[in-house]
């Protein structure tokens, strides 16, 4: 069961169905190309057509090669690394030819030996740069959502939240047992849920959870002062996230909005699909002339750590309005996952 779980966790290296990823490696043939063809005698107009006839066959077969490496990119990730790196090799072989006969079909010179050696060894080079590229990445991932785990461990689990919730569990004891034991067993979820192994994502609906029992321990602190409100749209909650993001930024919103003001504060947590993507905000309100200044979170931790889930498709945005502070994330969805998320929801009402 383990070797499953571990397997199910192999990052996928050839996963190139990434707007980022078509985009990158689309601008980086076009580049190489264009550097190439800087070699031919002519002016730049001359460079100019050449390199307009060429990109005719290159991006088709660019696109090829991305198209068969999203296909097949869990068959290959059961392969070692070595055959990953020959198999993109050789699909780059096979589009190059693939570029060669596109080529070969719009030339009016039809006496021209089509250079299919050429062609396929340029595919292949071109090929194992964007194969090297994606490795690098997947190896990348590893260490960077590693280091940034533990640093927001640190940020979450503090030492003063753990001894103020315990004084609140100690105040309890006596006069109201139950819900000193309430308190304790939302504390152990909590710590069970931040140590526990996370794998590369969770659904925006555990996150959701886990933020839920930080917030109950939170209203017990401070009472009348804390008012959290709920906007939840069932049919994002099948998004996916880095795993325990959502649960700093709440915090960070208690810290800075409800421990510094004696009336409190206003905590808002809200979320909604956008076509297909998922939007999560988290709104506090701040005292009077704190401004920017004690939002202390490592926000640009949980923006790598988006990056390196969603790429360029995720964003993390934060904006201070007045006496209102929003972090603002936005995430991806499939079809096949908001259609999940709806399921649960009807099977939940039912």
């Amino acid at each position: 069961m383990a070797a499953a779980a571990a397997r199910a966790e192999t990052p996928l290296v050839f996963d190139v169905c990434r707007a980022g990823v078509v985009l990158r490696a689309v601008l980086g043939v076009q580049a190489a190309q264009a550097a190439a063809l800087l070699f031919m005698p002519g002016g730049a107009l001359e460079w100019l057509l050449r390199l307009a006839f060429v990109t005719g066959g290159t991006l088709p077969a660019t696109l090829l090669w991305l198209v068969a490496g999203c296909s097949l990119k869990k068959p290959l990730a059961r392969l070692p690394v070595q055959a990953q790196m020959a198999a993109g090799v050789a699909l780059g072989a096979l589009a190059g030819l693939a570029a060669c006969a596109i080529l070969m079909a719009l030339t009016v010179d039809v006496r021209a030996a089509p250079p299919w050696l050429a062609s396929a060894v340029a595919g292949a080079l071109l090929a194992a740069v964007l194969t090297a590229a994606l490795m690098w990445r997947v190896r990348g991932r590893a260490p960077a959502a590693t280091t940034a785990r533990l640093a927001e461990l640190q940020s979450r689990i503090r030492p003063h939240f753990l001894f103020n919730t315990l004084n609140t569990a100690i105040a309890l004891v006596r006069g109201e047992p139950e819900k000193a034991e309430r308190v304790l067993e939302d504390l152990a979820d909590l710590f069970r849920h931040a140590l526990a192994e996370q794998g590369d994502s969770a659904t925006l609906a555990q996150e959701i959870e886990l933020a839920r029992r930080y917030l109950d321990i939170e209203q017990i602190r401070f009472g009348e002062r804390l008012r959290v409100q709920w906007s939840l749209d069932a049919r994002t909650l099948a998004a996916r996230l880095p795993p325990l993001i959502l649960q700093p930024l709440v915090e960070n919103a208690v810290k800075h909005g409800v421990e510094p003001s004696p009336s409190g504060a206003q905590l808002r947590v809200s979320t909604r699909l956008r076509g297909q993507v998922a939007v999560i905000k988290v709104t506090n309100t701040v005292p009077a002339g704190q401004g920017r200044k004690g939002h202390g979170i490592a926000l640009g931790n949980v923006r790598d750590r988006l990056k390196l889930l969603h790429d360029m498709e995720g964003s993390f945005k934060t904006a201070l309005i007045g006496d209102l502070y929003q972090a603002r994330l936005e995430v991806p969805m499939t079809a096949a996952q908001i259609r999940a998320a709806q399921a649960a929801s009807s099977s939940r009402h039912h």
